[in-house]
């Protein structure tokens, strides 16, 4: 299989700070703040201080940023009010905001939340509607000047039979909406949504076929990491199958992949190194 170059770059963010993007994988740190997310609900959302913890030891395994979350977004989840929501990521994000060599993403389809936690400390929206749930979130991120990442998603719209043709369909509009709003191209990546109302065979496609979403123009950021389709094809239901997630994120790396949002960092910045260093090596021998 040929090695896919990663569009790379610079990821312009909030407060000033940019990411590099290219030569070596950037790895984002998933911190739910909630009571029920799939792998690590109740972790973390009793305690301020425990999240804080969590999220100091991801920044000294490798983390570049750090994904805090308020509400699950897995399948059959129930909502939460917006008052709910910020009040679980909102003191966390204040804390953390003081820590040097971090940077803080709010996960969240919400302006308004996407709002107050930017207004605290965060440099990074991520929004798993990619900004067509609450259109008004790419103008707060405009606002802020905040990195923005848009995912695709298959829930509450019907779908392109087509997983690709539907990326690009429906990221595109992403895109609109996001310089509508007056968002640089600087400021966004794209996330292609694995496991958002997607099936086992359709994810699949979908990494085989992940050098086609780069025709967006857009870094790309993945979120693999212990979803129900990793463990579909494990054949067992392992709650934390971290190695056959560090497995797709090195298939992601070669078809074009630059972040990489996980549970556990270590397992997959290893795999990363390995790669990159493979990548490189074979580029250097290719201009020898």
């Amino acid at each position: 299989m040929q090695m896919i170059e990663p569009r790379g770059g610079r990821w312009q963010v909030g407060r000033g700070r940019v990411i590099e993007l290219g030569p070596h994988a950037c790895i984002m740190g998933i911190l739910n703040v909630t009571p029920d997310s799939f792998s690590d609900g109740g972790r973390y959302g009793g305690s301020v201080d425990a999240a804080v913890a969590a999220a100091l030891a991801m920044r000294e395994a490798g983390a570049t940023i750090i994904d805090v979350g308020g509400e699950s977004t897995r399948p059959g989840a129930t909502p939460v009010d917006p008052a709910q929501e910020q009040a679980r990521v909102l003191p966390v994000i204040e804390r953390l905001a003081g820590e040097p060599d971090i940077v803080l993403s709010i996960d969240t389809y919400r302006a308004e939340t996407a709002r107050l936690a930017l207004a605290a400390g965060a440099h990074i929206v991520n929004d798993v509607f990619g900004a067509q749930k609450d259109p008004a979130i790419a103008r707060v991120a405009a606002e802020f000047e905040a990195g923005l990442c848009l995912m695709h998603t298959g829930r509450e719209r019907t779908p392109l039979e087509n997983v690709v043709e539907d990326q690009l369909l429906f990221l595109g509009r992403s895109l609109e909406i996001a310089r509508e709003a007056g968002v640089p191209d600087a400021a966004i990546v794209v996330d292609p949504g694995f496991g958002f109302a997607k099936d086992g065979p359709q994810n699949l496609r979908l990494m085989a076929r992940m050098d086609e979403i780069m025709a967006l123009g857009r870094p790309i950021l993945v979120g693999t990491s212990r979803k129900r389709f990793v463990r579909g094809i494990l054949g067992r239901e392992d709650p934390e199958p971290d190695v056959a997630t560090a497995a797709t994120s090195v298939f992601l790396r070669e078809r074009g992949a630059d972040i990489f949002r996980v549970h556990n960092v270590e397992a997959n910045r290893d795999a990363l190194a390995i790669t990159d260093a493979i990548r490189m090596a074979s580029t250097g021998s290719a201009r020898a």
